[in-house]
């Protein structure tokens, strides 16, 4: 028998900071045992420290990698008994900027981390999910998986395929007994937020948020949300009382939510 001894099991990548960090601790207080996945071997080595290596398994994963994803989920399986109660894919990453003045090689990493890494992941994990009652899958999305957002058209064409492949999939594994969930944060006080057009630019999104007098969130709220995503009836959870207001204005007011991002879009340099 494995370190999980009989406790329900969570495997998150993007696991070294910001929402997967916040989430293993979440889940690791409440006596869940985590995998914790990152590229960022540093950032794992803390979170373990943090929540006690006896309740967690770590490894560097490249979600891009399928290679990557066999070796980790064998070891998760190893330590779980060959099984996984929720699998959450949160790795993410995003450039902000005019669509033009982001490089195709950057949009190609952003689509493998967001899109295909997902898919990977559900690939890989699909057979311990399966042998394991009341799994479920929790794939993070984002608000602008609910609207087009300028300056992130990249990013938020990939959160939009997260979304339908969530939906397409909470269908599809419905009679395997596996329910796949959505969490959709507004702005959180992560990293991604620090995302410019390339490494070391110095416009960052950050800076227009600030600007522009925007809510961000912090990641304890959207570790919550992941938590009633794991557990939840519903199939997207908006983290953020402005995750809400998008949902509910994208739904019943598209041309006027349309128009205030016209309004607030700036000139181009």
């Amino acid at each position: 028998m494995g370190k999980c001894s009989g406790r329900k099991s969570i495997f998150i990548t993007g696991a070294a900071s910001g929402i997967g960090k916040a989430t293993a601790k979440l889940f690791a207080d409440r006596s869940w045992f985590v995998g914790l996945y990152d590229v960022n071997e540093a950032g794992l080595a803390e979170v373990e420290q943090e929540i006690g290596a006896e309740n967690c398994v770590k490894a560097k994963l490249d979600v891009r990698s399928r290679e990557d994803w066999k070796a980790a989920v064998d070891a998760f399986g190893q330590e779980t008994d060959g099984r996984m109660t929720v699998l959450f894919n949160n790795a993410g990453v995003g450039r902000h900027g005019w669509f033009e003045d982001i490089s195709g090689e950057d949009n190609d990493w952003v689509v493998d981390v967001n899109v295909k890494g997902v898919i990977n992941g559900v690939e890989a994990a699909l057979p311990l999910l399966k042998q394991t009652p009341g799994a479920r899958i929790v794939n993070t999305a984002s608000t602008a998986g609910v609207v087009g957002s300028p300056k992130l058209a990249v990013y938020s064409a990939t959160k939009f395929a997260v979304r339908g492949l969530t939906e397409a999939l909470d269908v599809e594994f419905s009679n395997l007994g596996i329910r796949v969930t959505s969490l959709m944060p507004w702005f959180i006080d992560t990293p991604i937020l620090d995302m410019g057009k390339a490494d070391g630019a110095n416009e960052k999104m950050s800076d227009m948020i600030r600007e522009s007098g925007q809510d961000v969130y912090p990641v304890e709220l959207a570790a919550e949300k992941a938590w009633d995503a794991a557990h939840g009836n519903e199939t997207h959870y908006m983290a953020g009382k402005m995750a809400e207001r998008t949902r509910f204005i994208q739904r019943f007011m598209p041309g006027m939510l349309k128009k205030q991002l016209v309004k607030n879009l700036g000139p181009r340099e």
